[in-house]
């Protein structure tokens, strides 16, 4: 029994981890059943098409769009199939619109009937990532609001930027700035703009309750978010939640020249990467529709989104 195709074929499909099967080309051979069901439920190629794909331009191709992760699958692949090493592990991450999501790719060959063959496997190590995250959470959290803080707020956009260059996604930056909020700490003391702060972060954080959603304190009185695969219309519905959320905290801000309450101006940029544009290009067109928002009188929202040809275009002010 232990002998037989069909039994070692059943075997294999048992197997939580996801096992392909490549020749020294890297032309996949073989999947088994977990490896077709994350595809099937992550919308990738269908079940009939594994066996005639490439799995090494696969990862060129990753590599092309900007993701390191790819570059990295794919050059430590060719080593064992050149028996440079005897075999390759690498750890990378795959978010999906629902979930935080970590795997281990590891790669080792064999031999059958005179041939080489090398075995790949992805084994999904989220629950063990998330708990180490979780330690290292504890310095990238701003130690007043509780939110991450602006050395968090750059890896975050960093990340997202080439996640959404490689799944062709958009991706929206809010940069959001409180109101004269100078004037709130002189008419009621620091420790009511310590408060005033937490709140707003606060309700920022519900709002980004997502995991393509990141929140920051980006500053002293100035926050941002970002949102990955989410565009302009969906990005400022969210922007238009959050204000009207801080309105309703109803803050007084007594000394304030636009509301005797707090209020906030908003910069919201959206951009679909490509090879040509960078996150920081985002963050710098954000930064100046804040500041055109102030110019403005505050209390707004200033939005643009950049076009194919990358120039900005303004598409509401609000």
């Amino acid at each position: 029994m232990e002998e037989s195709a069909e039994f070692m074929h059943l075997v294999l499909n048992s197997i939580e981890e996801h096992i392909a099967v490549i020749d020294v080309s890297g032309v996949i051979c073989f999947v088994n059943q977990s490896w077709l069901n994350f595809g099937d439920e992550n919308q990738c190629l269908s079940n009939q098409n594994w066996t005639e794909m490439n799995y090494l331009n696969i990862c060129d191709q990753a590599s092309s769009a900007g993701d390191d992760f790819g570059h990295q699958a794919g050059a430590g692949i060719r080593k064992v199939i050149s028996g440079q090493i005897n075999s390759y592990s690498l750890e990378y991450p795959c978010h999906s619109d629902e979930e935080h999501r970590w795997f281990i790719m590891h790669v080792s060959p064999f031999e059958f009937n005179k041939a080489n063959y090398f075995v790949i496997t992805h084994q999904d190590v989220t629950e063990r990532k998330l708990a180490e995250l979780a330690v290292k959470e504890l310095v990238r959290l701003d130690g007043l609001t509780d939110i991450y803080n602006r050395r968090a707020f750059d890896e975050f956009l960093q990340q997202e930027w080439v996640l959404c260059l490689t799944l062709q996604q958009p991706i929206s930056l809010a940069v959001i700035d409180l109101d004269h909020f100078k004037q709130l700490n002189d008419s009621y003391g620091h420790l009511a703009g310590d408060d005033c702060l937490k709140q707003i972060a606060q309700r920022l954080k519900k709002l980004s309750d997502s995991p393509r959603f990141w929140c920051a304190r980006y500053g002293g009185e100035e926050f941002a978010l970002i949102m990955g695969n989410t565009d302009v219309v969906a990005a400022k519905q969210v922007c238009d939640e959050f204000t009207e959320q801080i309105h309703r905290l109803n803050i007084p801000n007594i000394d304030s020249p636009v509301k005797p309450y707090i209020t906030a101006s908003i910069g919201l940029a959206e951009v679909r990467p490509t090879d040509q544009s960078n996150a920081v290009n985002l963050l710098n067109q954000a930064d100046t529709l804040l500041y055109t928002a102030k110019e403005k009188g505050r209390n707004r929202i200033e939005i643009s989104c950049q076009t194919p040809d990358l120039e900005w275009n303004q598409v509401s002010v609000i």
